[in-house]
């Protein structure tokens, strides 16, 4: 992000060309680390100070708690995050039944189909987009309402989710505060530094207050008040983004659309089971941002070699005696949860049908240094994957 903005500044010589710079999907499972900052639903233009506005289109779920959360911390380092903030009101609210789901979800794939565990972040991402396909999501718009108006949806959308895990998912009674408890210290995780720094206690985290007396119910009046609480310290950042991005426009400044996950992770075009809720390249662009399709410059972004978490297939996987892979996998771990990361060769097969099929103007190739001489990993030679070979020896060039 950082060098796109320089690019831009020094082609125009005009320090404010960057107007706008929009997080066009997806919400807190995607995160990517800018200028030391780890960052999940904050778009990365945070770090550019002549970056006027920082944008959450209408195709993101963004959980209200988790903004601030990440918003008042990047503010005390120096960086103005809450003046320049636009939640664009058709932009969905997710929240703890959304999390709750997800983690019941998990527990049904394996528990009761006997399936493998997907990997799943639990920020309750594709329950949030669920909610969306299904005509009963909540925007941001909300908050700018009636109390009364949100608490009667909200109420309705705790019961569902707590009859979906009880009817559907086969939650065991047991597990139901586990669910709670998980969120807990995952997030205590999350935030240790944030903490630390005084910016929030433990327990803002906590949430175990969230669960009911019984299980399958959720505790209503905290979750009311604290989400009404979070929405409300976000009102004066809810507005139209299509109408920020047509000014930006009329005024010749740059938007930059910044997307989360990648183009094999899109919901139709990538390796489903194996992928996110949203769509992740180009065409989520003027969905997002609300604006009429027009001429676009898309940069494609990927690493000098391959990384891939959870249980998705992995061709090119470095074997773990490999030094590179050693040296490598110390610094791969998810920016979300903190998992480690596979690594693996860089597959050109897979770049090439992004390319064909995506498409990008330019590449950005991040990590090159990583490849250098570190740890184990003496240098020797690099590979890359440009073709697959079938059981049959053909060589497939294509995806």
């Amino acid at each position: 992000m950082p060098e796109i903005v320089r690019e831009l500044q020094n082609l125009t010589g005009r320090r404010d060309v960057v107007g706008t710079v929009l997080k066009v999907n997806g919400g807190a499972n995607s995160g990517h680390t800018v200028a030391g900052l780890k960052l999940n639903l904050l778009p990365g233009g945070v770090a550019e100070h002549d970056v006027g506005c920082l944008a959450l289109g209408s195709g993101v779920v963004a959980d209200p708690r988790k903004a601030l959360w990440e918003a008042l911390p990047v503010e005390k380092l120096g960086y103005p995050v809450l003046s320049r903030l636009l939640i664009d009101e058709r932009c969905m609210v997710s929240d703890i039944s959304h999390r709750i789901l997800d983690l019941a979800w998990e527990d049904y794939r394996v528990n009761v189909l006997g399936q493998e565990a997907r990997g799943s972040t639990g920020r309750g991402i594709t329950p949030a987009y669920a909610d969306e396909v299904g005509q009963m999501q909540i925007h941001y718009s909300e908050f700018l309402g009636n109390k009364s108006d949100y608490a009667t949806r909200l109420s309705a959308r705790l019961n569902r989710a707590a009859d979906i895990v009880q009817n559907v998912c086969k939650l065991s009674p047991e597990k139901w505060s586990t669910l709670f408890t998980k969120l807990t210290e995952a997030e205590l995780r999350a935030n240790k530094g944030a903490i630390d720094a005084g910016v929030f206690t433990a327990s803002e985290f906590d949430f175990t207050r969230f669960a009911g007396t019984k299980p399958f119910t959720f505790n209503h009046e905290s979750v009311l008040a604290v989400y009404w609480e979070a929405g409300s310290k976000l009102a004066h950042t809810i507005g139209d983004v299509r109408e920020r991005i047509l000014s930006d426009l009329s005024a010749d400044r740059r938007i930059i659309g910044e997307f989360g996950q990648a183009y094999w992770l899109d919901k139709r075009a990538g390796f489903a089971p194996n992928v996110t809720a949203s769509h992740t390249y180009t065409p989520e662009f003027f969905q997002s941002a609300g604006i009429p399709v027009q001429a676009i410059h898309t940069v494609g972004c990927c690493k000098a070699y391959d990384t891939k978490v959870g249980t998705h297939v992995f061709i090119t996987k470095m074997d773990e005696s490999h030094p590179l892979q050693r040296a490598l996998a110390k610094l791969e771990f998810g920016t979300s949860t903190g998992r480690q990361r596979m690594v693996g060769w860089s597959d050109l097969v897979e770049k090439a049908d992004t390319l064909r099929y995506g498409g990008f103007d330019d590449l950005v190739l991040n990590k090159l240094d990583a490849l250098s001489p570190h740890g184990e990993w003496t240098g020797g030679d690099l590979q890359l994957c440009t073709g697959y070979k079938d059981a049959n020896g053909k060589i497939h060039l294509g995806v």
